[in-house]
C-alpha cells in the first residue's frame, strides 16, 4: 500500500529552520546501518524542487541522497532535468548527476555525460550538446552546439560554453574557445543582438551587429554598428522608465559616400505623468538632410515635427498647451510654407445648465511663426486669441422623431504681422444656429437564430452663421475632408480661421444592417445646399459651389473576416471628384488588404497632377514554416510603379530566417530610386529568440 505522506528531518540545521523535505513512496523501509531506502514510484519535495525517481536512498552518516534512474527534477522555475543515476545532498543543491540532460523554459535542450550541481546555483556539463531543434532518432538535429563544458548559472541566467563548436546537421561550421550565451528565462542582459545583413543600391552590402547594454532595471541602449564599402554608421536607440513616465531616444550618425558630410537623424520621444492628471508629452524629429531617411530606411515621413505639449482631459473640461516646429522634406515645400512653429493654449469645459441642454465654452491663443520678415505669406506671422460658448439640447418628439437645437457665439481678436494685405489687429465675431431633424426606423427580419436587425435614418440639418468684422489670413484650414462623419455638421472646416457663412441645408440618408451570422453592412449618401458659395473650400473638395457634391459611403463586412469601404464624391453629371476605397480579406493563412485613391488636379492644394493610386499589401502562410509577404505601390495616373517588396519568413521550432527584397522608385533632386535586399536569422531556446517559436518538425519512421 502507497505511503500518502512521509515527512523526513533530512538535517538538525534545517529542521531548526523549519525547512522539510516531503517524501512519497510506495514502500520506505529503515535498514540497520541508518539509511532510509524508498523505492516504487517515489516523489521527493524540497522548496519548490521535485524529484521523481525509481528509488532513493537516504544516507544519514554521509548526509547523501543515493538516486537510481530514471530521474526527473524539476525546479520552482519549471526547467527540467533528467537523469539516469545521481549523488546529491538532501537539499538537492550539490552532487552528480550522471546521464543527465537539461530543459530550460521548454526550448533549450542540453545533454551531457555528467552534470556537477554546486551551491544549488551552478550546473556544470560535462562533454555536452546543445539545441533547441526536435531530435528524431539517431539523425542529427537542424543545429546543435557541442562543447567540452556548459556552466548554467541558474541565478544570473547564462549559459557558458568553453571549446565550444556550432554543427549544422552533424556538419560543423565554426568553432570558439568560450560563448556566452542567455538562457531562454532571461528577459535582458548585455550582449550581442542578432546580426542583420542588408544590401542597397546605393550603400552596397552591409552588416549590422547590435549590441545591447543594460542600464539598471529601468534603462537600456542598443548600439548598432551598420558597414558597408559605402558606409560607416553608428545607430544608437537608448530607453528610459521612470515613476511617472518614459523617454526613447533614437539616432543615427553616419559618413558615406552619398554626401561629402556627415549625415544624422534623431527622433526622441516621451511622456510623464503629473499631478491633479496632467501629463506632459514631447517629441523631437530632426534630420541633417531631406533624403537620409529614405536612403537609410529608418522612416517615410516628408514632414517632421518637434513639440511639447501639456494636457489635462477629465469627464467634462479640457486643458492643453502646446507648441510644435515643423520640417518639411517635400522637394516643393518650404518651411516657411507651413509655418514651421505654431503654439496653442486652450480651455474647454462643458455643463449642465438648470435649464436644460448642455453647455459648453472655450476659449483658446494660438500663434503661426515664420522666421522670415519678408511682406506677404511667406514672412506673415498670425495670432489668434478668442471664446465661444454653445449650447445644444436633444428632444424625443410624438412619432419617434429625435430633434436637436444648437445655438452659439464665437468672438476672435487677430494680430497679423508682416502682410500689408491685412490689417495689424482686428476682431471677428461669429453667432450660428443649427436645427436637426432626424427619424430613425428599425426593423427585425428573420426568426430565432436568423435575425437580420435594419435601421434607416433620414436626416435634415438646417443651419446659419454669419460673420461680423475681419477677414483674417487662412493658416489652419487649408485642407477639408467630406465625409459621413462631418456631413450634418455646421462647418466642415479643420480650424477656426475659416467659417462657413450664411444659410445652409444637409440631407442625407444612412442605412445600417446587422447580420445574423456577424457581418454587418452600411450605406450612408448625401449633400449640402448653401445660400452662396464658400470661397474657402477648393475645387477638389466637393464643397464649393453653392451646391456640394454628392457624398456616397458604404461598408460591407463579413464574419469571415472580409471587409470593403468605398467613398466618393460625385458632381450633378456623375463625374468623380474624390474617390478612395479599400478591402480586405484574412483568415488563419491569409491576409490580403488593397486601397485605391483618387484625386484630380487643384493647385489651391499644391497638387499640380492627378493621383490615382493602388496600395497592396498581402501574406501568404504556404506551408506550416513558411510565409511570404508581398506590397506594392502603384502610380496609375503616371503608369509607374512606387514601390514593391517581397519577403519569406521560414520558422519552426528551433530557426527563424528571414529573407527580403525591396524596390523604391522614387526619384528627386535629393532621392535616388533605390533597391535593398535584406537577410536576418535566429535561433530559438536563447533569449533573444525566443519569441520565434513555429511548429516543431516530424519524425518520420
Amino acid at each position: 500500500m502507497r505511503w500518502l505522506v512521509l515527512i523526513l528531518l533530512l538535517l538538525p540545521q534545517v529542521a531548526r529552520a523549519q525547512n522539510v523535505a516531503t517524501l512519497v513512496a510506495d514502500h520506505v523501509t529503515l535498514s540497520a546501518d541508518d539509511r532510509l531506502i524508498a523505492s516504487g514510484n517515489v516523489v521527493a519535495f524540497f522548496d519548490g524542487t521535485r524529484l521523481r525517481a525509481s528509488q532513493i536512498i537516504y544516507d544519514r552518516s554521509a548526509d547523501r541522497l543515493i538516486i537510481t534512474g530514471p530521474i526527473t527534477l524539476q525546479d520552482a522555475a519549471g526547467d527540467v532535468l533528467t537523469a539516469d543515476s545521481g549523488d546529491l545532498d538532501p537539499r538537492l543543491e550539490n552532487g552528480i548527476l550522471l546521464g543527465a540532460r537539461i530543459v530550460l523554459d521548454q526550448q533549450l535542450q542540453l545533454a551531457a555525460n555528467q552534470i556537477d550541481r554546486r551551491d544549488g546555483r551552478y550546473l556544470q556539463l560535462y562533454r555536452s550538446t546543445a539545441s533547441s531543434c526536435r531530435v528524431c532518432g539517431t539523425r542529427a538535429p537542424l543545429w546543435e552546439i557541442r562543447a567540452e563544458k556548459v556552466t548554467h548559472d541558474t541565478l544570473e541566467q547564462q549559459l557558458y560554453f568553453e571549446n565550444a563548436t556550432f554543427l549544422v546537421r552533424g556538419l560543423p561550421l565554426f568553432w570558439l574557445p568560450a560563448m556566452r550565451l542567455p538562457d531562454p528565462t532571461l528577459d535582458r542582459a548585455t550582449g550581442f543582438l542578432i546580426p542583420r545583413q542588408r544590401s542597397t543600391s546605393q550603400l552596397g552590402t552591409g552588416i549590422k551587429l547590435p549590441y545591447f547594454i543594460t542600464l539598471g532595471d529601468h534603462a537600456d541602449m542598443t548600439l548598432s554598428p551598420y558597414v558597408s564599402a559605402q558606409t560607416r554608421t553608428m545607430e544608437l536607440e537608448l530607453r528610459r522608465a521612470f515613476a511617472s513616465g518614459s523617454v526613447t531616444v533614437r539616432g543615427a550618425v553616419s559618413d558615406d559616400t552619398l554626401q561629402d558630410d556627415l549625415r544624422s537623424y534623431l527622433f526622441a520621444t516621451g511622456s510623464f505623468s503629473l499631478p491633479d492628471n496632467y501629463k506632459l508629452q514631447f517629441n523631437v524629429e530632426t534630420v541633417s538632410d531631406k533624403a537620409y531617411l529614405l536612403d537609410y530606411d529608418y522612416d517615410d515621413k516628408d514632414r517632421l515635427e518637434s513639440g511639447l505639449s501639456l494636457v489635462r482631459v477629465t469627464n467634462t473640461s479640457l486643458n492643453e498647451l502646446r507648441f510644435s516646429y515643423f520640417q518639411t522634406l517635400r522637394e516643393v515645400e518650404t518651411n516657411a510654407s507651413l509655418p514651421p512653429i505654431i503654439g496653442e493654449v486652450r480651455r474647454e469645459a462643458r455643463m449642465q445648465p438648470g435649464f436644460g441642454g448642455t453647455l459648453s465654452y472655450a476659449t483658446s491663443i494660438d500663434t503661426a511663426y515664420r522666421p522670415d520678415t519678408t511682406d506677404g505669406s511667406a514672412g506673415r506671422d498670425v495670432t489668434r486669441a478668442g471664446g465661444r460658448a454653445d449650447w445644444r439640447r436633444d428632444v424625443i418628439l410624438p412619432g419617434g422623431f429625435v430633434a436637436t437645437a444648437q445655438t452659439g457665439l464665437r468672438g476672435d481678436i487677430y494680430q497679423v504681422r508682416d502682410d500689408s494685405a491685412y490689417p495689424g489687429t482686428d476682431l471677428r465675431l461669429v453667432p450660428s444656429g443649427l436645427a436637426t431633424l432626424r427619424w430613425p426606423l428599425a426593423r427585425q427580419v428573420g426568426a430565432r437564430q436568423r435575425v437580420a436587425r435594419h435601421l434607416i435614418e433620414p436626416t435634415l440639418t438646417l443651419s446659419w452663421a454669419a460673420v461680423h468684422g475681419a477677414s483674417p489670413p487662412n493658416e489652419d484650414s487649408t485642407r477639408s475632408e467630406f465625409d459621413p462623419a462631418n456631413l450634418f455638421d455646421r462647418s466642415r472646416f479643420t480650424g477656426q480661421d475659416a467659417v462657413e457663412t450664411g444659410t445652409q441645408l444637409a440631407a442625407g440618408l444612412t442605412w445600417t444592417r446587422l447580420g445574423p451570422a456577424g457581418g454587418a453592412s452600411s450605406l450612408t449618401f448625401g449633400r449640402v445646399f448653401r445660400d452662396r458659395a464658400q470661397p474657402d473650400f477648393t475645387p477638389s473638395s466637393g464643397l464649393d459651389g453653392t451646391d456640394s457634391d454628392w457624398l456616397v459611403s458604404g461598408q460591407y463586412t463579413t464574419a469571415g473576416g472580409f471587409l470593403i469601404e468605398l467613398r466618393g464624391l460625385f458632381d450633378d453629371d456623375i463625374e468623380t471628384t474624390r474617390t478612395d476605397g479599400r478591402a480586405r480579406w484574412s483568415n488563419e493563412r491569409l491576409a490580403v488588404g488593397a486601397t485605391y485613391i483618387w484625386q484630380g488636379r487643384d493647385q489651391a492644394e499644391n497638387r499640380f497632377d492627378t493621383i490615382s493610386e493602388w496600395t497592396l499589401d498581402s501574406g501568404f502562410q504556404l506551408t506550416e514554416t513558411l510565409r511570404m509577404s508581398a506590397d506594392a505601390r502603384y502610380n496609375v495616373a503616371a503608369d509607374r510603379p512606387v514601390q514593391a517588396g517581397l519577403g519569406f519568413t521560414w520558422q519552426n521550432e528551433c530557426v527563424t530566417l528571414a529573407v527580403s527584397a525591396s524596390r523604391r522608385y522614387t526619384a528627386s533632386t535629393s532621392v535616388d530610386p533605390t533597391t535593398t535586399f535584406g537577410l536576418v536569422g535566429s535561433l530559438s531556446g536563447f533569449s533573444t529568440g525566443r519569441s520565434a517559436k513555429g511548429p516543431a518538425a516530424q519524425c518520420r519512421q
